[in-house]
């Protein structure tokens, strides 16, 4: 998204190879009409999850509804966290943020600090939304809450959508946890570990990744 002179914005695209990524200011209407609103969803398909929205720097797996096409591959399984992201691979490891993931704003959120801070999913069988909401920085609770969504359509597109962004994102610290907005995948191969003849090591390649500029990260933005 850029600004033109009259304060009004122009939509930005940028072809990625595998995915083409359209960015929408806060005066675009495009992007509110993006934003999903959970609140008035099906309550029966709408879902906190307790677990991360009481804790820090964890992960939990959720089995969609349907087949959702990421890079072509079809999952069914998805891995939401804490951080502001969700992890697509299969294997569970330590470097989840590494690759291998669908950020709209990964950082150290820690939705234990608040009783209002919550993780919310809604899947309705043609798009599965996670949505941190009013979600706080760690070490940084001063600056404010943090809404904002992911949205994984069934016919592979991807929305990220935010509500409330109460600063720059280009200012938010990585020494404790990788900012990142994007997406980004991966292969793995196992190979024989030289020190266990029996056993295999995995490794993980990956082949492609977007950065959006996280400038572009605010308020009403999509």
């Amino acid at each position: 998204m850029d600004t033109l002179p009259d304060n009004r914005t122009r939509v930005v695209e940028d072809n990625h190879s595998y995915y083409v990524s359209r960015l929408y200011g806060p005066s675009e209407p495009h992007s509110r009409e993006l934003w999903v609103d959970v609140a008035e969803a099906n309550r029966s398909q709408v879902k906190i999850h307790t677990i991360l929205s009481n804790t820090h720097r964890q992960a939990s797996r959720v089995v969609l509804s349907f087949d959702f096409p990421f890079y072509g591959h079809p999952l069914r399984q998805i891995t939401i966290a804490t951080g502001g992201f969700i992890f697509m691979g299969d294997v569970i490891h330590r470097m989840l943020t590494a690759t291998q993931y669908v950020a709209p704003l990964m950082a150290n959120f820690n939705p234990g600090y608040s009783d209002n801070s919550t993780v919310v999913y809604f899947d309705n069988g043609t798009v599965f939304v996670v949505q941190w909401d009013h979600v706080y920085l760690q070490g940084w609770e001063d600056k404010g809450s943090f809404t904002f969504q992911a949205a994984l359509h069934h016919d592979g597109r991807i929305v990220f959508a935010y509500k409330e962004i109460p600063m720059s994102v280009p200012e938010i610290s990585s020494s404790q946890h990788p900012v990142k907005t994007g997406l980004s995948d991966a292969f793995m191969i196992l190979n024989p570990s030289p020190d266990v003849p029996e056993s295999r090591r995995r490794s993980i390649f990956e082949y492609h990744r977007i950065e959006l500029d996280p400038s572009k990260v605010t308020s009403m933005s999509a």
